[in-house]
């Protein structure tokens, strides 16, 4: 009963911030024909399951049709995925190219193949959301796949960049979105255990342990693990941004800033800790906590 009730509350959790990040981001709207981008991993299987669900109850009526791209990798198990949706009776599309060959024409052994393997997949998508109507494309990136990405741009980069929960396509010519964009990867690893979706392995392409992205999503998993609560507040920091207290100038004008003589009690201040007591002065604070400029 306790691991049915836990469940339970699993689902409620993945439909509440996914429904959340819907509305936050106005990502579907009345009449939407959404195509959601299947692979067969956790995240998409997961994404499919809570779309469908919120279809059931939303206020307003939107279409759903999967898409799986068979790419071709030896030993892709094609079977599986059309099986999976016929039993569902969802509406389905299986679109076959084989972009595994082109990236294995291209690229040198030993190199990693995933950036010329999406841009192949991204063309591919776009034109199969065009030919099926579609009026947004739906993707299985969660909260961690975003703060990875904040991480990779920094690292190896050098741009203060993330992933966003909706965008417009490279061609101009379609909306994305990214509904799990509040999601904690360890739930949906969780609720496909639930789920028992029938998952296709992501080693098709070889063993690639060595990916960038995988050492940074190893390094946010160590640190959820330690602090409890970290990731979260990564996450919220995204939709919290303060231009005035970065670098960019093309975001804040720093060239042309001049005192105004009206106080700011937030223009000093580079870390925003707890808050304090509105009676407590600097005067009664430790040296070290306080930070003068000028």
């Amino acid at each position: 009963m306790t691991i049915e009730r836990e469940d339970h509350k699993l689902e409620k959790r993945l439909c509440r911030l996914t429904g959340q990040a819907i509305v936050d981001y106005h990502m579907i709207g009345e009449g939407d024909r959404v195509m959601v981008c299947l692979s067969g991993g956790k995240d998409s299987y997961g994404l499919l399951d809570i779309l469908l669900k919120l279809q059931a109850r939303a206020p307003v009526r939107f279409e759903l049709i999967a898409v799986n791209l068979d790419q071709k990798q030896p030993g892709f198990p094609e079977h599986i995925l059309p099986e999976y949706l016929t039993r569902l009776g969802v509406p389905f599309h299986i679109e076959n190219q084989d972009t595994y060959s082109i990236v294995k024409d291209k690229i040198e052994p030993g190199k990693t193949m995933c950036s010329l393997c999406s841009r192949l997949r991204r063309g591919i998508l776009y034109r199969v959301a065009s030919e099926l109507g579609a009026t947004k494309i739906a993707l299985g990136h969660h909260r961690d796949d975003m703060l990875a990405t904040l991480f990779l741009n920094m690292f190896f980069g050098a741009k203060l960049k993330a992933m966003p929960p909706k965008l417009v396509s490279d061609n101009g010519l379609h909306t994305v979105i990214r509904p799990l964009a509040y999601v904690a990867e360890k739930d949906l690893v969780r609720w496909a255990q639930v789920r028992e979706f029938p998952i296709i392995p992501c080693t098709l392409c070889g063993s690639q342990e060595n990916l960038q992205r995988k050492q940074v999503g190893n390094m946010l998993k160590e640190w959820d693990k330690k602090f409890p609560g970290r990731l979260d507040n990564m996450l919220r920091a995204l939709q919290t941004v303060v231009p005035s207290h970065l670098m960019d100038r093309k975001l804040f004008p720093f060239e042309t800033l001049v005192p105004t003589g009206v106080a700011n009690e937030d223009g000093d201040t580079a870390f925003d800790t707890e808050d304090l007591p509105s009676d407590l002065g600097t005067a009664g604070l430790p040296a070290v906590q306080v930070i003068q400029l000028g």
